[in-house]
């Protein structure tokens, strides 16, 4: 007898294993606290893991008389981190009753010992929350699995921070717009706008995601991390303390700085050569009627209205850039072709040459919501102009008037069960289309694609009454207009004629079955 074939158990991601062992602590936390007790302590092990593979090569090269020396460390952006405070001491004594106290004070003292830490880490936190011992000490168990020296290219700290607010996001994660950008969508407003050296500025920077992005960018295209100043701000306390974690790790010195962007605005002389953000989505209530109303960031255009955050945030952006600055960021959709105020905002826009090109992204790249937003790429100087970058001269076209249109809508892998990422074949496709259009000779290397790209004139798209809807200008293939329907509807008559047949020929067979069967009873 064959052997019956056992079916495979669906495996889990890192993200959902750890949401389930926060979930056995319900009750003595709430779901929303979940990433702020699942990040430290990745941190802590992530930490931890560098520590020890750098204390291992010292150890090996110079003797163990030199392994607590933190300068060894230091240089490599290691932390040092004391006997008491490694991940090896806090798994040894998970399940002692005071692994709380022993957490809190590895916390505290990893930060005395690291001054770029400085206020970036949770204090007394774990002692002061009730966690059942048990239950916390399987959650560190699943912690323990993780091998953050082979997943270091991951943002790991902000994969869980958005696969937590994803879970928790109506009550917490939308209602105070904290999102954090997937790395594919990253990498793809990194290979736009090429931010190779300057400053670079994030208004809502959320985990910091935006940076340790654009920082592997940098260093992927051989580029020098010390050329990159790094200009930051966020709202919410919690998050600007994991930004600040989340960079540190990375050995990014970055000037993040707490506060509302509207009307606390930390950065206020700043003039950026980069700008990449992922604002809070259709943000209302952002300010009220008698607020803001002569601000210097909207001077020269209509105020943006008080029902959406939208087009302050554009404009606080393009208020931000340097004469010859570029920003990629992500909006709603309906930025796209919001009327009234919007209107006459992005109409100004337009004629003053800011746009440059417009993404329409596929859906569920976000864990925290499934719509399809868009890219936006605004552009301080589209004149004609010669500038090396990463030692290639490069000869740039004047563009004022015009606008490139892509729909990505298509596009995308499964990533994750029920999302979709980005491929690199994906991003490679839009961003060497853009670079083609926006240089001398584009007529060459550039011709509109149907249901992927248009080329538009400012009389286009003033035509279309200065919507940025990509639809409205990429040519849709409609596929029903090559169907031959006399011919399909014969074939679908023919078909329909042999049914009907079988079915009276069934009919007759059942009658004579029904009969037979009468005659034997």
């Amino acid at each position: 007898m064959a052997k019956k074939a056992t079916k495979a158990k669906p495996t889990k991601s890192m993200e959902e294993a750890l949401w389930e062992s926060c979930n056995k602590m319900r009750g003595s936390v709430e779901p929303s606290e979940y990433k702020h007790v699942v990040l430290s302590l990745i941190f802590l092990k992530y930490a931890g893991d560098h520590f020890d593979q750098k204390h291992k090569e010292i150890c090996e090269q110079y003797g163990d008389d030199y392994a607590d020396m933190v300068e060894f460390y230091a240089q490599d952006n290691v932390f040092y981190i004391p006997a008491e405070c490694r991940w090896s001491y806090i798994m040894e004594n998970a399940k002692q009753d005071n692994i709380f106290q022993i957490i809190d004070d590895a916390l505290a003292n990893i930060e005395k010992s690291n001054k770029q830490l400085d206020g970036a880490l949770p204090s007394n936190y774990y002692s002061n929350l009730g966690l059942d011992r048990s239950k916390f000490a399987a959650l560190l168990d699943e912690i323990n699995k993780l091998d953050t020296l082979k997943d270091e290219e991951n943002d790991i700290i902000g994969r869980v921070y958005e696969f937590f607010l994803g879970k928790f996001a109506i009550a917490e994660g939308k209602g105070k717009g904290e999102f954090y950008t997937p790395k594919s969508i990253v990498n793809l407003i990194a290979e736009m706008i090429e931010p190779y050296d300057g400053k670079i500025y994030d208004p809502c920077c959320g985990s910091g995601g935006m940076f340790v992005q654009s920082m592997k960018f940098v260093k992927a295209h051989n580029g020098n991390q010390k050329n990159i100043s790094v200009y930051g701000q966020e709202y919410t306390k919690t998050t600007y303390k994991l930004a600040r974690m989340n960079l540190a790790i990375r050995g990014i010195n970055a000037d993040i700085r707490l506060g509302d962007t509207f009307h606390n605005d930390q950065h206020k002389d700043l003039k950026a050569d980069y700008i990449m953000a992922n604002p809070p989505f259709n943000q209302s209530g952002w300010r009220t009627e008698n607020e803001l109303t002569s601000d210097p960031r909207w001077a020269g255009f209509d105020v943006p209205p008080t029902s959406n955050a939208n087009y302050g945030w554009i404009l606080n952006i393009l208020s931000k850039l340097s004469t010859d600055g570029v920003a990629g960021f992500i909006l709603s959709n309906g930025a796209l072709s919001a009327d009234s105020t919007e209107l006459a905002i992005r109409r100004k826009l337009l004629e003053m040459g800011k746009v440059e090109a417009i993404v329409i992204l596929p859906r569920k790249l976000f864990y925290s919501t499934d719509i399809s937003v868009t890219l936006w790429i605004l552009n301080n100087n589209k004149k004609a102009r010669c500038v090396e970058k990463n030692g290639e001269e490069l000869h740039y076209r004047d563009r004022e008037k015009e606008v490139l249109f892509f729909d990505m809508r298509q596009m995308g892998v499964p990533y994750e069960k029920k999302y979709v990422e980005l491929s690199e074949a994906d991003r490679l496709k839009v961003s060497d289309t853009y670079h083609k259009w926006q240089q001398e000779g584009w007529k060459d290397n550039y011709v509109n694609v149907p249901e992927f790209c248009y080329a538009a004139s400012i009389k286009d798209v003033e035509g279309k009454g200065f919507s940025l809807v990509p639809s409205k200008y990429i040519e849709f293939v409609n596929r029903d207009e090559q169907v031959d329907y006399a011919t399909k509807i014969a074939e679908l008559q023919k078909e329909l004629s042999i049914i009907l047949a079988e079915e009276e020929q069934n009919k007759v067979q059942l009658k004579r079955l029904f009969a037979e069967l009468g005659a034997k009873l």
